[in-house]
């Protein structure tokens, strides 16, 4: 058996469902004519479903879109960015799947329990598959012929079996804590019904309540007869397109045939092994990095203590504050290619805590000073000054 946790990393309708419930990110399909006529539910009745869900197979077509408000094509421009990895294939997740953070992707999914998942994503006429089989771990990158494999690490199974303590253990008890944790600053309701991929579905609300977030809404579709989410979105307060619009358009939730889940090496494919390729990385370090990184670490480590790091407010519009004691670099003198990008998502700023610059994206912001302070947050351009005025 494969570390669950670790499958996780590389099955789409998974990962992007658990970020979407982990950062209170995505929605549902918008309500049509025709919506469901649905027995009446409360919020926590159906956090308590989502909780009792227990889908463990399911086949169908996954669309993602995303839309940051970032300068992507500014960032493509740069050039020389993309082989920043080196001599990576191009057919490793971790890489791979980095193009989901932009643009729109319609991906075919398939799941058999923790053990067996399969994801294509379709690009035109090109393919990348990712299939996880028991202790093994396939991707294929039609386009450059490249595979990669990975093996579950020994052991790990054992450890993602250990009983976590001190978690709610039914259902109730998981709703009671998410609505004790919203508290005053989260509003959590039951707003209608809507049809996803051809099912029933209700639809959870969460908005905040406070102002200066950046977050409008975060929606959830949730399938009135198993529980299980078809649909995400996050909306953010800039209107336009959603940050995250995420679901189904087809599922099925019968058993995928064994074979779905069957990977040969495609003739002639390149292969790569996960961990041959981080052993040559290491092998690739200049002497004395990997002290250097430890020295790193226990830098970063420091913050907090020496008040390098501080936590400012709470709920939707807390904002972290770092104090790297050195003043902004002097993006003056960067190329012409880097001050075009800077410029083109970050605003000057000024306020009683001096000046700096705004770097934004349509969920989460950040105020560089001109002396080196940066405060950071899913909150609007005035939240951060705001701080950074009260914090002088």
């Amino acid at each position: 058996m494969a570390d669950t946790r670790k499958a996780s990393r590389f099955i789409v309708p998974v990962a992007v469902a658990g970020v979407a419930a982990a950062t209170i990110g995505l929605v549902p399909a918008l309500a049509a004519a025709g919506d469901p006529d649905l027995p009446e539910i409360t919020a926590q009745q159906l956090i308590e479903k989502i909780a009792a869900s227990d889908t463990q197979t399911l086949s169908g077509t996954f669309r993602i879109s995303t839309d940051l408000g970032l300068p992507l094509d500014g960032l493509a421009g740069l050039g020389g960015l993309a082989g920043a990895t080196g001599g990576s294939s191009t057919a490793d997740p971790a890489e791979k799947l980095t193009e989901l953070v932009s643009g729109t992707h319609t991906l075919r999914v398939a799941a058999d329990g923790p053990d067996r998942q399969k994801l294509t994503l379709l690009d035109g006429s090109d393919e990348y598959s990712l299939v996880h089989n028991g202790a093994d771990v396939w991707a294929y990158d039609s386009k450059s012929k490249e595979v990669f494999h990975e093996k579950a690490p020994e052991g790990a199974d054992a450890e993602a079996e250990k009983p976590a303590k001190e978690l709610p253990t039914t259902p109730k008890e998981l709703a009671d804590e998410v609505l004790k944790a919203a508290g005053d600053t989260t509003s959590i309701t039951v707003d209608g019904t809507a049809r996803v991929a051809g099912r029933d579905a209700y639809q959870l609300v969460i908005k905040p309540k406070q102002s200066g977030s950046t977050v409008e809404s975060v929606k959830i579709a949730v399938d009135a007869a198993n529980g299980t989410p078809l649909k995400f979105t996050l909306a953010s307060v800039e209107g336009g397109k959603p940050v995250v619009d995420a679901g189904f358009t087809k599922v099925d939730f019968g058993r995928p045939a064994a074979s779905t889940f069957d990977f040969k090496v495609p003739e002639g494919a390149k292969v790569t092994e996960g961990a041959a390729e981080k052993a040559a990385e290491e092998e690739q370090l200049p002497g004395g990095f990997e002290k250097g990184l430890g020295d790193l670490e226990k830098g970063f480590g420091g913050f907090g203590k020496d008040g390098g790091l501080n936590v400012i407010g709470e709920g939707w519009t807390t904002i972290a504050k770092l104090d790297t004691g050195a003043p902004a670099p002097n993006t003056d003198e960067a190329p012409k290619e880097i001050q075009g990008l800077l410029d083109s998502f970050g605003d000057k700023v000024t306020g009683k805590f001096g000046s700096g610059t705004v770097f934004k994206t349509k969920l989460v912001n950040a105020l560089l000073t001109d002396d080196g302070r940066v405060y950071v947050g899913a909150v609007t351009q005035d939240a951060l000054v705001d701080a950074a005025n009260a914090g002088k």
